[in-house]
């Protein structure tokens, strides 16, 4: 019976010890693993790692003048970023992938960055030795004034009817840097990049005029604008000293409106070149006389047979009526026909006339 009771009791234990185990997990961060912490230009290693978003897109890259502790000093410029793999975690966040090997633009110490492209920003970051490649120390913070961002980014703005009809997307970039330095910080010059997709950053210098004293903040609003007809998922990337500070991601809508103008323009134009065609056509074509599109009821009579005209039927109908070449006295119709009795007549009508001599 005691033994049921240790039982139970255990079984308790775990039920409770089990959402907390499972909190923990959650809440671990994102973990990435080599299979080799060194290999030469050519081969491969294989990258696995768990504790990440499932479902997500990651970027695999091998940087250089980097270490975990600090991150990716110089962004993706210091990345070999041609060599890049992606992949997709799966439904408990962890994904396993072969890397190729290659030297980045900068000497190492390198690491092995892994990065989210879409969503909420999750990265993470291996120690890893490229057999071969040059080896420098990092470069030294300066002293003096430093500055931290203190608060998340955000992109102010909105989109207007011109960017629906492809004018450049605008936003201003609205950051609270501190200065954690011992001295003030005059006329910072920051970096602000723009990047599409896994693309590396396109990296514009803007200046920020005003002083920052040691223990102080300060809001600084700088403006980002993409080209023109740019769409999709954009990445806002700020910069300085050499350092990424922070990231902002940024969908871009399509411009519809480019696609109804060039919708409208096949429409249009082939609609007015052929009018002008068929008027041009209707210029120079000759001239031919008009067609009599029906015969008169006479020509129709003459040409049918047996019918008559009307003067020819009239005459026909009256009785009383001659031709006009000769009269009725001299009648031809008459002519060769006995003459009819009549009392002075020198024969009898009963008498036969005799033929030949008498």
């Amino acid at each position: 019976m005691s033994a049921k009771v240790r039982i139970v009791a255990l079984l308790a234990v775990l039920a409770l010890l089990s959402p907390a185990a499972t909190a923990s997990a959650a809440d671990d961060p994102p973990s990435v693993k080599l299979s080799k912490a060194q290999a030469g230009t050519g081969g491969s290693i294989t990258v696995t790692g768990g504790g990440w978003r499932p479902r997500a897109l990651l970027m695999l890259l091998i940087c250089g003048q980097s270490v975990p502790s600090t991150g990716v000093t110089g962004g993706t410029n210091s990345c070999a970023n041609a060599d890049g793999r992606a992949v997709t975690t799966d439904a408990e966040g962890r994904f396993s992938r072969k890397l190729p090997v290659a030297e980045p633009p900068v000497p190492c110490p390198c690491v092995v960055h892994v990065a989210t492209v879409t969503g909420a920003k999750a990265e993470a970051d291996a120690i890893f030795q490229v057999a071969g490649h040059a080896v420098e120390p990092l470069p030294a913070e300066p002293a003096g004034g430093r500055l931290s961002v203190l608060t998340d980014t955000r992109l102010d703005g909105s989109s207007g009817l011109l960017t629906w009809f492809g004018a450049p997307p605008a936003r201003t970039l609205v950051f609270t840097v501190g200065n954690v330095g011992t001295s003030a910080v005059k006329n910072p010059l920051f970096q602000v990049g723009t990047s599409h997709g896994v693309f590396a950053p396109q990296w514009q210098e803007q200046q920020w005029r005003g002083t920052i004293q040691p223990g102080r903040k300060a809001r600084i609003e700088l403006p980002v604008e993409l080209a023109a007809g740019a769409h999709g998922d954009y990445t806002v990337s700020l910069k300085y000293g050499g350092k990424v500070m922070a990231e902002q991601p940024w969908g871009v809508g399509r411009p519809w409106g480019v696609t109804l103008f060039w919708i409208l323009v096949g429409l249009v134009v082939p609609a007015a070149l052929f009018r002008v065609g068929m008027a041009v056509v209707d210029r120079i074509r000759p001239r031919q006389p008009a067609r009599r599109r029906g015969l008169r009821l006479p020509e129709v009579a003459l040409r049918l047979p047996g019918l008559r005209p009307r003067e020819e039927a009239r005459h026909a109908a009256s009785p009383s009526s001659t031709l006009p070449w000769f009269a009725p006295d001299n009648d031809p119709g008459t002519a060769g026909r006995l003459s009819a009795p009549h009392d002075d007549s020198p024969t009898s009508p009963t008498t036969p006339t005799r033929k030949g001599p008498p």
